[in-house]
């Protein structure tokens, strides 16, 4: 699922109009973002969890030249799906495969 059938499930399951589906939508990933900007851990009881996790900088070779390269630090957004979710979808793999 993209983030434009998102909107239309959004629009088809609640009435509302294209539109107001575009901006619930947009509501949702833009708070998320502005809370993982914010450094906060955003947790979704049963389904997930966002976090902002920090690397420090460090030295790797690159492999076309062996020359020694200075990797700066970064922050990366991280999921962890929730027990009920990985539950979920574990079901569902094993039903789909022992139907087969």
């Amino acid at each position: 699922m993209n983030k434009l059938e998102l909107i239309q499930t959004v629009k088809d399951k609640t009435g509302l109009s294209k539109q107001e589906a575009i901006d619930l939508v947009r509501l949702f990933f833009d708070s998320l973002t502005d809370a993982m900007i914010n450094g906060e851990r955003i947790e979704i009881r049963g389904f997930c969890s966002f976090f902002k996790k920090e690397y420090a900088g460090y030295i790797d070779r690159n492999p076309k030249t062996g020359e020694n390269v200075s990797v700066p630090a970064k922050r990366l957004p991280f999921f962890k799906p929730g027990k009920e979710l990985r539950e979920r979808v574990d079901y569902q793999t094993d039903a789909t495969n022992r139907a087969k």
